[in-house]
């Protein structure tokens, strides 16, 4: 599978909220055949978004995940397993499964991972789907971000991956590139999610400082 600007794929993108419907709308755009996913057949949201793009369908979790030859899980985090299992062992069975969900609870009044340390939302994933190759990326920013790097003026900043499959996490590479990312470091197998992962709570904080949520990591090394 290629994934490029000039060979589109089919990706199916679980997840109607504003990083769902984002990448789905970036994907279309680049020339790719996109169904966006979720619960229902005819979600409101998803339903309106198809309206509008050009090679653009929707339907359920397990139709986004069926026709998709790679697959985004951009569910909120406490859903996500419940979402892929409804999508369908099968339809993911074998297929690179981008994850950007985060492992987020608020239910305390602040904000803390529902798991962490010695586990991770993208572990989870990986475990509940072993037929699966799950990269965690593009959890460790904004939604503007994500699609658009340059949106800082540079696009010499950091965008992390991890994965246990080499070709999966190339696949992911690739169409990361395609959105402009040029800074992506590769912090190996899929328990890199959990440092990944804990990443968000840091990114809250620093939000919270600079009053906006437009900025991200940047990686400096030593000559």
């Amino acid at each position: 599978m290629v994934v490029s600007q000039e060979v589109g794929v089919q990706i199916g993108v679980l997840g109607t909220g504003m990083v769902g419907r984002g990448l789905a709308t970036k994907l279309a755009e680049a020339g790719h055949a996109v169904c966006l996913g979720s619960r229902t057949a005819n979600n409101e949201a998803a339903t309106k978004w198809a309206a509008g793009i050009q090679r653009a369908t929707h339907g359920t979790f397990a139709d986004a995940a069926a026709f998709g030859e790679l697959v985004i899980n951009a569910t909120p985090g406490a859903a996500s397993i419940a979402a892929l299992t409804q999508a369908g062992v099968d339809h993911l069975a074998g297929k690179v499964l981008l994850d950007v969900a985060n492992a987020l609870d608020f239910s305390r009044g602040y904000p803390r991972l529902f798991v962490c340390n010695d586990d991770s939302l993208g572990e989870q994933i990986q475990r509940a789907f072993p037929a699966a190759k799950v990269v965690k990326a593009l959890n460790t920013l904004n939604a503007e971000l994500m699609l658009n790097p340059g949106g800082l003026g540079t696009t010499d900043h950091a965008l992390f991956v991890a994965g246990d499959d080499p070709a999966a996490k190339a696949k992911v590479k690739e169409l990361l590139r395609s959105f402009g990312w040029t800074q992506i470091h590769d912090v190996g197998g899929i328990g890199g999610a959990r440092g990944m992962e804990m990443m968000v709570i840091a990114w809250l904080g620093v939000m919270n400082a600079v009053g906006s949520a437009m900025f991200n990591w940047k990686v400096v090394t030593k000559a």
